[in-house]
C-alpha cells in the first residue's frame, strides 16, 4: 500500500516541503507507542534520510523507543557522524549493528530458488537474519529509511535491502552479495528486477509479513548545484519500491553516445575511507569506460581496503585480479570461501583487464595501492592537474585533454546506451 508520495523530476524537494511531507506521512499511519528508526549510516549522507529521521523523532517524541542505522557491513557511526548527519537527536537513541552478531534468522529461502533466479549457477539456501532488536523490541512501527539508487548487487538500492541487509548478518550478506556478483554485475546495476531483489522479496513475502515496516524511500539527483531531492515514496509493499526505482531510473542514470577514454571520479573524504566504498568509482563506470581507458580516482579519505578488518585483510591478501582469480581462490582457500561478500567485491572491484584504474589514496601507500592490482599516483600532483573544484560533472578540457570528471558515484550510474542494454 502506498500511503503518500511526492515526485518532482524536473525540479526539487526542499526541507520546508520534507518535513511537511513527513509529518503528513506519520499522521497517516496512524498514533504509535512504540516505534523504532532504521535509516542509513554517512555513507548515504545526501540521501536527505538524516533530515527524516530527526523530523519524525520531532514529531513522534519518545515513542520513538531506537535508532538503528543500516550499516550492514560498514563500521558502526561514530558520534560525530551521528551528530553530522542527523542533527541534535539524543545519541543515546541510537544502537550499534553488528552483522557478525544479535542476530535471529526468520527464515531460510529454499536452495531450489536460489537455483532458478541464479541460472544454475549457484545452489544454497538463503537465511533471513536481521538484528534481533526488529523481532524482540515490541515495536508497533518499523519506519525504514533510505535512498534508492543504482547498486552493484541488488540493482536499485533499499527498500527490503535495508532490513535483510543493512540490518542483517554475515552469512545472509555474504551469499546475497555473491549470488549477484557471479550472476554478473553489469546485467543487475540499474534494473528493480533482478536475482538479489528476487530472493529479499521472497523473504519479506513469506517471513516478515508481520513485522509492521513502512519503508520512507528519497531518490536524490546529483545536479550543478548539489544533489536534490526529487521524490519521496512512503509505503508497506513492493509498489512503493517500485515507484522510487522509476523515478531513480529516470534521475540516476547518465546514457552516453560513446564510451568515455578518460574518466576522473572524486571521493568525498567524509564518505570514502576504504576501497570498500570508493570503488562504486568503478562499479559505476564501467558499462562508460572506453575498453583501455583510464579512470582516475581522487580520495583524499582513503585509509583502508575494508570496512571490516577481517575483509580487509583478505582484500590484501587476494586482491582485485578478476572474476577466474577470485573464484579460483574461494575454491582452494577456507578464509574466502567463509566470506563471500569479500569474494563478490573483489569480482566487483575488478575492471577484468578491460580499463586502468588509478587511484590516488590520502592515507594508503604505494605499495598498498598496487598490491592489490591497482595503479597509482600521487594524491597532491594530481589534485593540482585535476582540480575538482575547478570542473563540474561531466566532460572538461584540461591541459588540452577531453575528461570526463564525476564528484559522487554513489548518486548514479554512467554507461553507453549500447552496453546497458546488451548487458
Amino acid at each position: 500500500m502506498i500511503y503518500l508520495e511526492l515526485a518532482n523530476p524536473s525540479g526539487q524537494i526542499d526541507d520546508r516541503q520534507l518535513e511537511a511531507f513527513t509529518i503528513e506521512a506519520l499522521k497517516r499511519l496512524g498514533p504509535r507507542q512504540r516505534v523504532l528508526l532504521i535509516p542509513p549510516d554517512i555513507t548515504r549522507i545526501h540521501s536527505r534520510a538524516g533530515l527524516i529521521t530527526r523530523y519524525a523523532w520531532q514529531d513522534l517524541g519518545k515513542a520513538v523507543a531506537a535508532v538503528l542505522p543500516a550499516v550492514g557491513t560498514h563500521e558502526p557511526m561514530a558520534e560525530a557522524e551521528i551528530l553530522q548527519m542527523f542533527g541534535q537527536m539524543p545519541v543515546s537513541l541510537f544502537r550499534r549493528h553488528n552483522w557478525r552478531s544479535d542476530l535471529v534468522t526468520l527464515g531460510q529461502v529454499p536452495s531450489d530458488f536460489i537455483r532458478q533466479v541464479s541460472e544454475g549457477r549457484l545452489e544454497y539456501p538463503w537465511p533471513a537474519q536481521v538484528n534481533r532488536i526488529l523481532v524482540e523490541g515490541g515495536f508497533d512501527l518499523v519506519l525504514s529509511i533510505g535512498q534508492v539508487v543504482p547498486h552493484e548487487v541488488a540493482g536499485m538500492a533499499n527498500y527490503n535491502k535495508n532490513i535483510f541487509v543493512g540490518i542483517g548478518g554475515s552469512e545472509g550478506i555474504n551469499k546475497s552479495h555473491f549470488l549477484g556478483a557471479v550472476y554478473g554485475m553489469e546485467r543487475i546495476m540499474g534494473r528493480a528486477d533482478t536475482p538479489v531483489r528476487k530472493v529479499l522479496n521472497y523473504a519479506s513475502d513469506h517471513f516478515a509479513k508481520d513485522l509492521p515496516i513502512v519503508y520512507i524511500l528519497t531518490v536524490v539527483a546529483n545536479t550543478a548545484t548539489g544533489p536534490v531531492l526529487k521524490g519521496i515514496f512512503v509505503g508497506d509493499d513492493i509498489e512503493c519500491f517500485n515507484r522510487a526505482c522509476a523515478l531513480a531510473q529516470q534521475v540516476n542514470i547518465t546514457f552516453l553516445d560513446r564510451p568515455l577514454e578518460k574518466v576522473i571520479v572524486y571521493l568525498d573524504p567524509h564518505e570514502y575511507k576504504s576501497t570498500w566504498l570508493g570503488n562504486k568509482a568503478i562499479y559505476r563506470t564501467r558499462m562508460a569506460m572506453a575498453r583501455d581507458g583510464q579512470l582516475i580516482i581522487l580520495a583524499p579519505g582513503l585509509k583502508q581496503f575494508g570496512e571490516d578488518k577481517a575483509i580487509d585483510v583478505l582484500i590484501r591478501k587476494y586482491g582485485y585480479l578478476g572474476t577466474d582469480h577470485v573464484l579460483e581462490a574461494v575454491k582452494k582457500n577456507e578464509d574466502l570461501a567463509a566470506n563471500l561478500s569479500a569474494a563478490a567485491h573483489l569480482i566487483h572491484g575488478s575492471t577484468e583487464g578491460r580499463f586502468k584504474v588509478t587511484y590516488c589514496p590520502g592515507y594508503l601507500t604505494d605499495k598498498e595501492i598496487l598490491s592489490v592490482g591497482f595503479d597509482y599516483a600521487d594524491l597532491g600532483k594530481m589534485l593540482a592537474r585535476y582540480d575538482p573544484k575547478k570542473m563540474t560533472d561531466g566532460f572538461n578540457h584540461v591541459d588540452g585533454q577531453e575528461v570526463f570528471f564525476i564528484s559522487n558515484p554513489g548518486l548514479g550510474l554512467w554507461a553507453t546506451r549500447q552496453r546497458f542494454n546488451s548487458a
